[in-house]
């Protein structure tokens, strides 16, 4: 099989194997993570905020894994909703992408390191 994007064996057996691309982990934490109250939108780099602009939606946009082994590492970069707490809305993302992660992939995860790059002052719908 070729590969052009960077991909994790999570199952090699008689049937085949079963490889998951590090695109699909990020957007698994991004769609995790956006599912939280609080959480205003992902954030990323210019080059990705101009993509997105253009209309290619990026889905992992704002998101960062590192896996070794069955082991992932997840840098996540949220804004957040003026009026909500940043750590328990922190925390709750934590506890998302980790669940969604290990449920939808089987890796397990680590660190869930988040990082707060700004703050929506729209008022709460």
């Amino acid at each position: 099989m070729a590969e052009d994007r960077k991909a994790y064996m999570i199952k090699d057996d008689n049937l085949g194997e079963v490889r998951i691309a590090d695109e699909v982990v990020a957007i698994i934490a991004g769609l995790a993570a956006t599912e939280v109250e609080g959480v205003s939108s992902m954030a990323g780099n210019i080059t990705k905020e101009l993509v997105s602009k253009l209309g290619m939606k990026n889905l992992s946009k704002g998101i960062k894994v590192d896996v070794q082994g069955n082991v992932v590492r997840v840098d996540v970069a949220l804004n957040i909703c003026f009026g909500y707490a940043i750590p328990e809305v922190s925390e709750k993302v934590q506890e998302r992408v980790k669940s969604a992660i290990e449920n939808m992939t089987g890796l397990e995860v680590s660190n869930i390191n988040i990082r707060i790059a700004g703050v929506n002052m729209e008022k709460r719908k």
